[in-house]
């Protein structure tokens, strides 16, 4: 079997990538009241090894998710810490006045919780693109150095690849840095994409 994607269906992949997020920025923009805008700046599939190597050693924050159905695998959402901060600030906003009583459970929560809403946003968009439903496993939080994390969720699977998307959530008053992460059963993966009628890409 073959790992090649057809060239004509590469903008498919880049067209999952903005589909999954604009879904993101639509539930922050219901969340915030404020017109919430997702850019994903990079999309590369990379050598996981490589991936590893180039990541910082700062602590990343955020959820991890398994697909139950094709193209299975898992998707990661982190945040950095600052970003982390920020989403306790704007999703305990409208509940909590002084933000320094926060406990580090509610903090955790709110992370999570923004991180489920992200990772469901990301899914459907795919789903949508591929013309399938993708069902997922409850979301999982993730808390260490950003290598040890994309290491450990790598070695979930066989894959020596992983889809790396690089993104920035907008919300007019917030500014927040998300990393968005795919290790999909390539073989799934790829035949799904190669599926797609070319007369749509």
């Amino acid at each position: 079997m073959s790992l090649m994607v057809d060239i004509r269906k590469l903008s498919f992949i880049n067209e999952m990538a903005k589909v999954g997020t604009n879904g993101v920025a639509d539930n922050m923009s219901k969340l915030t009241g404020e017109d919430a805008k997702m850019e994903v700046t990079k999309t590369n599939f990379i050598d996981v090894e490589d991936l590893t190597a180039q990541l910082d050693d700062g602590k990343r924050v955020g959820v991890r998710v398994r697909l139950m159905e094709p193209p299975h695998g898992h998707i990661l959402i982190l945040f950095p810490e600052q970003s982390a901060k920020k989403i306790t600030a704007l999703m305990l906003n409208d509940m909590v006045d002084d933000m320094s009583s926060v406990s580090g459970e509610m903090a955790r929560s709110a992370v999570e919780e923004l991180g489920n809403m992200m990772a469901s946003g990301f899914i459907d968009g795919w789903a949508d693109v591929l013309g399938t439903t993708i069902d997922i496993a409850t979301p999982q939080l993730v808390y260490a150095p950003a290598a040890e994390i994309v290491g450990r969720t790598a070695g979930l699977g066989d894959e020596d690849l992983a889809l790396f998307f690089d993104s920035s959530l907008n919300v007019p008053s917030y500014e927040i840095e998300a990393e968005i992460y795919a290790f999909p059963d390539l073989q799934e993966f790829v035949e799904m994409v190669n599926s797609i009628e070319t007369s749509y890409a």
